[in-house]
């Protein structure tokens, strides 16, 4: 169950609309980088928690907190789009048929779909999708996406903060940024509370190493065909992150056959010469010659 306090989470003003700006705020909302992927990204992972219950808290309150983040961010692309409407309706009536042109640089579908409102959609205008949400029941795993999920969507918030002049703009995105910081270092927390890299990698760690092909789990392979150490690194020598290995660096090299698949089932309908080898003998022959 959720509850909704009419009040933002922190203030949102916008001293001058800037139509142009409401449409990167879109990417905060609905990108990849967005605030709908980590609320539905955490409120998943929680849903389908099984294990200790303070994880699924946890991850239930911040996925909360995010709806509040959609929340402040919808509001300040309405309120960058306040004043838009008259200008709008003459542009659009006028000659230019160019009308993302005419609008410099406005979204048409904040005036045509939403009534200068926001939308579940990045800032192209594509439609948000649920693929970015990761939520794989393993939570070492859900943390590095967490991990992951909020350095984007810092970086995305600081490229925001640094096109705008806006003096409210700069303080609510100064405010996600302050928020995103938490978040990333919340969720090295869980990982740090399960026992750290070396216990949690490599993820999952309840399978049996044992079972890998020993001495390609901590091998650099370098497909580099200039065989010199441009690519060599802390990941090519020494100890492994997780103090189970050594790193080596070893070439890369072929250790299997050439595939060779058997010829088309006839119900696929290839052409007759595939599937007879009428013509020149039949891939399958060719490829059996040149062996």
């Amino acid at each position: 169950m959720f509850y909704h306090d009419r009040r933002l989470q922190y203030k949102v003003r916008v001293d001058k609309p800037n139509p142009a700006f409401a449409k990167m705020l879109q990417q905060a909302i609905g990108g990849i980088e967005g605030e709908i992927r980590v609320c539905l990204q955490y409120l998943f992972q929680a849903w389908g928690n099984r294990g200790p219950v303070k994880y699924k808290n946890m991850l239930l309150e911040t996925g909360t907190e995010e709806i509040g983040h959609i929340e402040m961010l919808a509001t300040a692309v309405a309120l960058n789009l306040e004043g838009a409407t008259t200008s709008l309706k003459d542009q659009i009536v006028g000659a230019n048929p160019v009308v993302g042109a005419v609008m410099g640089g406005m979204d048409p579908r904040h005036f045509l779909s939403t009534g200068l409102a926001a939308m579940a959609a990045d800032s192209n205008g594509v439609p948000f999708n649920g693929s970015w949400v990761v939520a794989t029941g393993n939570i070492a795993a859900d943390m590095i996406a967490n991990v992951n999920a909020e350095s984007s969507g810092r970086v995305l918030a600081t490229r925001l903060w640094e096109a705008t002049d806006d003096p409210g703009m700069k303080d609510m995105l100064s405010f996600l940024i302050a928020r995103d910081t938490m978040h990333q270092n919340q969720w090295l927390a869980v990982i740090e509370e399960l026992g750290g890299l070396k216990q949690q990698f490599p993820i999952p760690n309840s399978f049996p190493q044992n079972e890998e092909v020993q001495g390609f789990n901590y091998s650099f392979v370098t497909t580099n065909i200039y065989k010199d150490q441009e690519a060599f690194g802390r990941w090519a020598e020494g100890p492994s992150m997780d103090g189970k290995g050594t790193f080596q660096m070893v070439p890369g090299e072929p250790l299997g056959d050439i595939p060779i698949l058997p010829p088309p089932a006839p119900e696929g309908h290839a052409q007759t010469e595939q599937m007879t080898g009428a013509a020149g003998g039949g891939i399958v022959d060719k490829i059996k010659d040149a062996l």
